[in-house]
C-alpha cells in the first residue's frame, strides 16, 4: 500500500515537472535564423512606428491630423445594429471580458498541454502589454475624445494608447503564433494571422466608433503589439529553437509532431 501511494506521488510530481519543462523543437539553421530576422524586423517595425505616432501626437499634427476627420466619420455611421455590435466588442476586449477570456485559455491550454511553455508567454505577453499601456499612459497624458459622444459610459482615463486595442492585438497576434509556429503548414499560419488581422480591425474601429478613443491611440496600440510580438518570437527562438546536433536541455515536445 505505501509503495503503491509512493509510487502514485512520484508519479504525479513527474507529471508536475514535465510541465514547467521548456518544450524544445529542432528545426534547420535557416529556419532559426529566419525566425530571429522576423522578430528583429518586428521589434524595430513597431519601435519606429511608435515614434512616428507619438511624434505627431505630441506635435498634433503628422498622422493625428486624421484624427477629428475618421472620429466624425464614424460618428456619422452610427446607428441601432452597429452600436451593439460595437459594444458587445468593446465588453469582450474590454478590461474584464479579456482578462477572463485569457484565463480561461492559458489554464485550459496549460492543463491540456503537456508542457505550459506557451501558455505562460502568452500570460506574459498579456500582463506586459497592461504594464506598458498604464505607463505610456500616464507619461503621454493624452484626453480621449468629448465624454457627450461616448456611447457606453463615461470614461476620463487617459488616451494613449488603447488598452482594448493592445489587448486584442497582443491576444491574437502572440497566440496565433504559438499555436502555428508548431505547424508544418504555412498557408495555416497565413490564414491565422489574416483572421487575427480582422478580429484587430474591428477592436479598433469598435473603441473608435463608441468615441473612446482616437485613430492613433489605436495605431499607437497596434504599434506596441508588434513589439511585444517580437519579443515573444525572439525568448520562444531562444529557448526552444534547436539545430540538429546541439543539446537538448529539455524533454523535446511533441507539439512537433502537431500532437501538443
Amino acid at each position: 500500500m505505501t509503495e503503491s501511494q509512493s509510487g502514485t506521488s512520484q508519479g504525479r510530481w513527474r507529471t508536475f515537472h514535465e510541465k514547467f519543462v521548456v518544450e524544445e523543437r529542432y528545426m534547420s539553421v535557416t529556419a532559426r535564423r529566419n525566425l530571429y530576422r522576423i522578430a528583429v524586423g518586428l521589434m524595430i517595425l513597431g519601435a519606429a512606428l511608435f515614434v512616428v505616432i507619438l511624434t505627431s501626437v505630441l506635435q498634433h499634427g503628422g498622422i493625428a491630423a486624421a484624427d477629428e476627420p475618421v472620429r466624425s466619420w464614424l460618428v456619422s455611421m452610427r446607428g441601432e445594429p452597429a452600436t451593439t455590435i460595437m459594444i458587445i466588442l468593446a465588453i469582450v476586449f474590454g478590461p474584464v471580458g479579456l482578462p477572463i477570456i485569457v484565463l480561461i485559455v492559458t489554464v485550459a491550454w496549460g492543463l491540456a498541454a503537456k508542457h505550459a511553455w506557451r501558455p505562460m508567454l502568452l500570460a506574459g505577453a498579456m500582463l506586459t502589454g497592461v504594464i506598458l499601456a498604464q505607463v505610456i499612459g500616464r507619461i503621454v497624458e493624452r484626453h480621449r475624445p468629448p465624454q457627450d459622444l461616448m456611447l457606453f459610459g463615461a470614461d476620463s482615463t487617459f488616451s494613449f494608447p488603447s488598452g482594448h486595442v493592445l489587448g486584442a492585438c497582443d491576444f491574437l497576434l502572440v497566440t496565433t503564433y504559438l499555436v502555428f509556429s508548431r505547424r508544418k503548414n504555412p498557408m495555416s499560419a497565413v490564414i491565422a494571422f489574416i483572421v487575427a488581422g480582422i478580429g484587430i480591425f474591428f477592436a479598433a474601429v469598435s473603441r473608435l466608433y463608441l468615441g473612446y478613443h482616437w485613430l492613433t491611440d489605436a495605431l499607437g496600440a497596434f504599434s506596441i503589439s508588434l513589439v511585444v510580438l517580437g519579443a515573444v518570437i525572439a525568448l520562444d527562438t531562444w529557448r526552444t529553437a534547436r539545430i540538429p546536433g546541439e543539446q537538448i536541455t529539455g524533454t523535446l515536445s511533441t507539439a512537433e509532431a502537431g500532437t501538443d
